[in-house]
């Protein structure tokens, strides 16, 4: 899955990339890996996980989308708000 990187991500020198798997999203900083995002099935649509790289420590969501790709913008807006971007 492709997804164009936010403004607010290139801005401070982030990129995306695809992960592994295919359907999630490696959030990197300075070439490394800092955060996964991944949709996950919620109640016959989809919500996201999103996970720090280094620790394994996950953020709580509770939006729910129709689609995976809205569910990794959704995730994208969660992540930028926990930074305080």
């Amino acid at each position: 899955m492709h997804l164009n990187p936010p403004e607010w991500l290139t801005r401070r020198g982030g990129s995306l990339r695809t992960g592994i798997d295919g359907a999630s999203c490696v959030v990197m900083f300075d070439n490394q890996p800092q955060y996964t995002l991944k949709p996950i099935p919620a109640k016959g649509k989809y919500s996201f996980e999103i996970m720090q790289t280094v620790n394994g420590r996950r953020l709580e969501c509770s939006q729910i989308f129709s689609a995976p790709e809205e569910a990794l913008q959704g995730g994208l807006e969660q992540l930028r708000q926990s930074l305080g971007w």
